[in-house]
Parts: structure tokens; sequence; C-alpha cells
């Protein structure tokens, strides 16, 4: 999903205006899963030179509100920001080099885990994180 030319369509489709920043970041978002903000702004800045930090937050803001991209924050790491959306996977996280993988739903529809008591809650989502060692920081520990 997303080359260049769907940024727009996505917009709309989101009520968002479509301007600059908001296509760079989609576009950084897509190139660079995961990311945190700072190398989104890093990537944004290499196709808008002039755009501001604020500016940047202020969009990833937007499009986490209307649903283009995923926010997400493991324990002890910044936030990240991804474009894969609405499918409530889950996340691998290495303890060693903090690489972040995607992970399909455990079991089943959304949302994949049942509650042994929702309290009254209406449950549309549920947040699983995985952690342990990514194979290249598994392997440099074994040597």
């Amino acid at each position: 999903m997303g080359t260049t030319s769907n940024y727009p369509e996505m917009l709309r489709a989101a009520d968002l205006r479509v301007t600059r920043p908001r296509v760079a970041v989609l576009d950084a978002v897509h190139a660079h899963p995961h990311a945190d903000t700072d190398s989104i702004y890093m990537a944004v800045c290499d196709s808008l030179p002039d755009v501001s930090r604020q500016a940047v937050y202020d969009v990833l803001r937007a499009l986490t509100t209307a649903g283009l991209v995923r926010r997400i924050q493991p324990s002890g790491s910044a936030a990240r920001y991804e474009a894969r959306v609405g499918d409530n996977h889950h996340h691998m996280v290495c303890r060693s080099c903090g690489t972040i993988a995607d992970v399909d739903c455990a079991v089943g529809e959304a949302p994949c885990l049942k509650e042994s008591d929702p309290q009254g809650f209406s449950i549309d989502e549920a947040e699983v994180i995985y952690w342990g060692l990514c194979q290249d920081c598994s392997t440099a520990q074994s040597s």
C-alpha cells in the first residue's frame, strides 16, 4: 500500500486537506515502518527541507486521529508510527536492539483475545507485544 499517488485520495477520504507536509509524512511512515518521530521528521526533511518539527508532530497527530497511521509505544520506547492500520495486528520487540516487527493477530478476528470480565467495556482492540531477541541479537548472544 501507499504509492505517493494514493496519498491525496487517502487524505480526502479521511476528510483531511491534501498538503505537502501530510503527503510527505504519509510517505515517510509508509517507507519506514515503526519509525519514531525524529526519524520521520528527518525523512520528511529530505523532500521538504523547510518543514518544522512541530508541523510533523501536528501531521502525525492528525493522521493518527484520522486512522491513517497507527501510533504504538512499547514500554521504555519512544512513540513509533506505522501505516498498517485497521487489522489489529501485534508486535514483537527485540530487548537488545529495539527492532520491532509485525505479527498477525494471535487467533481469530479482532480483538483477537477474549477478556475474562469486560466490566461493561465494549472491547474493539487488543494490543499484544511479544518481547525477546531478534534473530541477529540471538545469534550474536550465542556466539
